[in-house]
């Protein structure tokens, strides 16, 4: 195989306007494929350059321009980013390869814009690609292995591109582990929903938290796990016996199945600071909370219950919901979820809107038979930026105004002082203060406020949510173009727009009015 010269670019924002809490945290918010690829890449003995973007500016020193071949990983709040970056080192003579959750979720989309979008890959699929290496235009080659791979490579391989992130970094370094791909749980909106669980060899787990423990004077470890523990004993017995407890702290995702409270007095004794469970819904999947069939104000009553005990061992714990299910109705989901952090107030609340994207569940496909998905901007499919399902049992006044009431709530000063209270330690009071009063607080406030006003206002605006229209409300673009920079120069025709119906045609089971749709 010809040697290859190759760029490796993951985008980690979309943008690159930060707030105090992007400051600190973006440059830890890095995944670990791409990573792996630079890895697989340099294995197979081709010179490899990689970098990380914040929007349209390089976190890390940028790309050479002589490349072969560009691989860019992107989340589909990335595509637009991703798309023009395409686009830009293609001009420069490279093939260019999109890899990540978008080319996952969107590959009929990406193909049109990348010589090769990638589903599941491992470094068999690598070696393919880097030896073909050839443009394909102007459809990109869609290319996926059978299932996720059996092995990663190590901390100890990765280090050199750790590193040079970890240097950007200024307050909090979070060193990025895995201990399991898939997910156990069927969570009907979630991508890793449909990937069998699969735990990784534990033996190199035990190597990689002792080769960090070398490199670094009491490290933070991430687990980048959809949920962390699900074998709970086989995890915390290698943690136990690679590195003496608390000498290094981890961050988790995990669901309030798993953290009885002795477990969670484990977790306490072997270091972990932060967990993040899912809550989801009052009305739903009682199986991730371990409630069964119990809901609204007696599943509140349980898990602030919980989260209490798990907050008096533990000194943060940020909990995670889902608004605008089709199980939901009236005020309910909203009132009770402000009686949940009014009974555990040091609980730091994420909102995530119901989003479908794309191939990444198939109850999508269920939304699109209905006609309720919306083609928003991939832009802002980042759940809070756009919910692109249409709701089942609110008009989009009625759920915007509950929106703005429950981040009011959430956001207040009270409910802000009510956590600094409630927290323990500076860094987990420092962090939620910063992130409550920028965007994830008081920031998406005001936009929800400015898209409240609009949809009453601006007629066009209003009917594109009501799928009267598929034009993109000047308000919409005029953000991705502020977002994108230097870069909107560069997004290819079109980009902007994509087939919300492509899953279900691909599937042959759209009606013929659908499949003849552009």
């Amino acid at each position: 195989m010809r040697k290859r010269s190759i760029g490796i670019l993951e985008i980690v924002s979309r943008t690159g306007h930060q707030n105090w809490y992007g400051r600190i945290m973006r440059a830890n918010l890095a995944s670990i494929m791409p990573q792996c690829v630079a890895v697989w890449c340099e294995q197979l003995g081709h010179d490899v350059a990689i970098t990380y973007h914040n929007g349209p500016h390089p976190l890390t020193e940028p790309l050479p321009d002589d490349l072969d071949l560009v691989i860019i990983g992107a989340f589909t709040q990335s595509a637009q980013v991703a798309y023009a970056l395409s686009n830009y080192y293609r001009a420069k003579g490279a093939v260019t390869v999109l890899g990540g959750p978008h080319a996952r979720c969107y590959p009929e989309d990406a193909c049109r814009y990348f010589d090769y979008v990638l589903g599941f890959t491992d470094r068999a699929l690598i070696e393919e690609v880097v030896q073909e290496c050839a443009p394909h235009r102007p459809r990109g080659r869609y290319l996926s292995a059978p299932r996720q791979p059996a092995s990663l490579p190590s901390v100890r391989e990765r280090w050199p591109h750790i590193r040079r992130l970890l240097e950007k970094a200024p307050l909090i370094k979070v060193v990025p582990m895995i201990g399991s791909l898939g997910c156990p749980y069927t969570c009907s909106f979630c991508v890793d929903a449909v990937v069998p669980y699969q735990p990784l060899d534990f033996d190199e787990m035990k190597a990689d938290l002792r080769f960090v423990r070398e490199q670094m004077e009491r490290p933070i470890v991430g687990w980048h796990d959809p949920n962390f523990g699900v074998r709970f004993n086989d995890y915390l017995d290698a943690i136990e016996e690679a590195v003496p407890p608390g000498s290094v702290e981890f961050i988790a995702e995990s669901t309030l199945s798993l953290l009885s409270e002795p477990n969670v007095k484990r977790l306490q004794k072997n270091g972990f600071r932060a967990i993040l469970p899912g809550i989801e819904s009052w009305f739903d999947m009682g199986y991730k909370t371990k409630t069964g069939r119990t809901q609204g104000q007696e599943k509140v009553d349980r898990v602030a219950e919980q989260v209490n005990m798990i907050l008096r061992h533990l000194p943060y714990l940020q909990a995670n919901f889902v608004l605008g299910l089709d199980t939901d109705e009236g005020d309910a989901p909203f009132e009770l979820t402000k009686r949940f952090l009014d009974a555990a107030p040091g609980a730091f609340p994420a909102y995530s809107m119901l989003t479908a994207f794309g191939r990444s569940a198939p109850l999508n496909l269920e939304y699109q038979r209905q006609d309720r998905v919306i083609p928003f901007p991939f832009h802002f499919l980042n759940n809070n930026g756009a919910m692109n399902v249409r709701p089942r049992n609110y008009t989009w006044p009625e759920f915007y105004d509950r929106m703005i009431d429950l981040h009011a709530h959430s956001f207040s000063r009270r409910a802000i002082a009510n956590r600094l209270r409630a927290n323990r330690g500076w860094i987990p009071k420092l962090m939620n203060v910063v992130r409550a009063v920028t965007f994830e607080g008081w920031g998406k406030i005001r936009y929800f406020k400015t898209v409240r006003r609009l949809l009453d206002e601006d007629r066009a605006f209003r009917a594109f949510f009501e799928q009267e229209t598929t034009e993109i409300p000047p308000f919409f673009v005029e953000q991705i173009r502020h977002d994108l920079g230097w870069l909107w120069d560069w997004l290819p025709e079109g980009a902007l727009h994509h087939d919300p119906y492509a899953y279900l045609k691909a599937e042959g089971l759209a009606a013929p009015e659908v499949m003849a749709q552009a």
